[in-house]
């Protein structure tokens, strides 16, 4: 079945993307994202060791030729530190493809959406491919679209909650109107949530916390990675109406 995960044109077979923070070492980080089976990973700009030459980076486990780096703007709250930000990751890897989040609070990590909307538009003036974390308001879901994102990361819960999804209408609404692609972002906590995701009609999911913390990050890695892949099949196949009354499983037709 060729049912390619596209992003700005670029077709990927995997539709998980991981985070790389939070692991113990890179050298775990790396394991996982092998086990997860993910194409692209989340890199927070503001995080990467540029600086002291005699600690390890992330490139020296992960090679960027094979796997894609995707720049965020992790602990940016205010537009010009995530402008800033993403700048930079284009002066020092030429990155144009970006995730773009500005928070709006320390204590829920929620997304300031003002502020994420006039980023949006400023970066993709600049020639940025923005994928932006955001609210699941349908509303602000459709400004970003018309600000010229490339993708929609609708939150599920607070980051690293592991609540869960917890409004399922609204990511329902904002999957049906839009034709970019829809990944959720932020509050994935076990394989369940992600196959629920899928099965709504997400494109994606993006994924740190569940993983990384996990008491066995490996094996959650490849549980996440079978129930992406689950929940699309579930949602493509098209799934049975819902109904109040039972319905056999035979017929009556011939029995004896």
């Amino acid at each position: 079945m060729k049912d390619f995960f596209k992003i700005a044109n670029k077709k990927f077979k995997s539709r998980l993307i991981v985070g790389t923070g939070k692991y113990k070492s890179f050298s775990e980080c790396a394991k996982a994202i092998k086990y997860s089976g993910a194409e692209i990973v989340t890199v927070a700009v503001r995080r990467v060791n540029i600086i002291d030459k005699k600690k390890p980076i992330l490139m020296d486990y992960i090679d960027p030729k094979k796997i894609t780096y995707l720049p965020n703007t992790a602990g940016c709250f205010t537009s010009e530190d995530a402008l800033r930000t993403l700048r930079l990751a284009r002066e020092i890897g030429g990155w144009k493809l970006v995730k773009l989040e500005v928070l709006g609070d320390k204590k829920n990590l929620f997304p300031d959406m003002i502020e994420t909307l006039r980023s949006t538009e400023i970066l993709t003036k600049e020639g940025f491919k923005v994928m932006v974390y955001c609210s699941d308001d349908p509303l602000m879901a459709k400004r970003l679209e018309d600000s010229g994102a490339v993708a929609i990361m609708p939150l599920a819960a607070p980051i690293g909650s592991g609540l869960g999804i917890q409004n399922y209408t609204n990511i329902k609404i904002i999957r049906n109107q839009t034709k970019l692609p829809v990944i959720i972002d932020a509050g994935i906590g076990q394989a369940s949530d992600a196959a629920i995701a899928m099965e709504l009609g997400c494109d994606g999911v993006l994924i740190n916390t569940a993983i990384a913390k996990a008491k066995k990050p490996f094996e959650m890695a490849q549980a996440m990675k079978f129930a992406v892949i689950a929940g699309r099949k579930s949602f493509v196949s098209g799934r049975i109406l819902k109904t109040l009354h039972g319905s056999a499983s035979t017929t009556n037709k011939g029995i004896i």
